[in-house]
C-alpha cells in the first residue's frame, strides 16, 4: 500500500504481551519494544547508552496467538511493521499516540536460540504433499534430491 510508513525495531520486551479478543472474536496483542542505541565513547573508552524508544505494538489475528504464546518480557525481538497515528479524546483534551501496525515479530537470535514450530497447514498436510516439501523429512535413498 502507499502512504504507509515502514520501521523495522530490534529491543528487548518491556512486559509480557498483552492477548485479547475483540467483539468479532478477532485476536490481538499488544506489546511494547524498548529500542535504545548504543555508541562508543573514543575519550572515555566506554560505551554510552542513547535514549530509549518505546514503541507500542499491535499484531493480529493467528499471528498474534502465537507471539503471546511464545514472547515473553525481556525478550530481544525483531519488529517490522507500519507507523500508524491514531488520534482520539481523553478527558476533553485531544491526543494522539505513534503506534506501530506489526506485520511480522520473531525473537533475535544474536545472544539466543528458538526452535520453531509449524501450526496450521504444514502440521495436517497429506504424506503425498509432504513428500514434495523439500524441507520435509530426508529421502529414503542417499541421492540428492537434485
Amino acid at each position: 500500500m502507499s502512504g504507509e510508513t515502514p520501521i523495522t525495531i530490534v529491543g528487548n520486551l518491556s512486559a509480557d504481551p498483552e492477548l485479547r479478543f475483540i467483539q468479532s472474536g478477532v485476536a490481538v496483542v499488544n506489546f511494547t519494544v524498548a529500542s535504545t542505541p548504543r555508541t562508543f565513547d573514543k575519550q572515555t573508552n566506554e560505551w554510552k547508552d542513547g535514549d530509549t524508544l518505546w514503541m507500542r505494538c499491535a499484531l493480529w489475528r493467528e499471528a498474534a496467538e502465537h507471539a503471546a504464546e511464545s514472547l515473553t518480557k525481556g525478550t530481544r525481538v525483531i519488529v517490522t511493521g507500519n507507523l500508524m497515528q491514531r488520534s482520539f479524546e481523553s478527558n476533553g483534551e485531544k491526543r494522539s499516540v505513534v503506534e506501530m501496525q506489526v506485520i511480522e515479530v520473531g525473537p533475535s537470535l544474536k545472544n539466543a536460540t528458538a526452535k520453531v514450530t509449524r501450526t496450521g497447514k504444514s502440521q495436517t498436510a497429506p504424506a503425498a504433499q509432504a513428500s514434495n516439501d523439500p524441507w520435509g523429512a530426508a529421502p529414503a535413498t542417499t541421492e540428492p534430491p537434485f
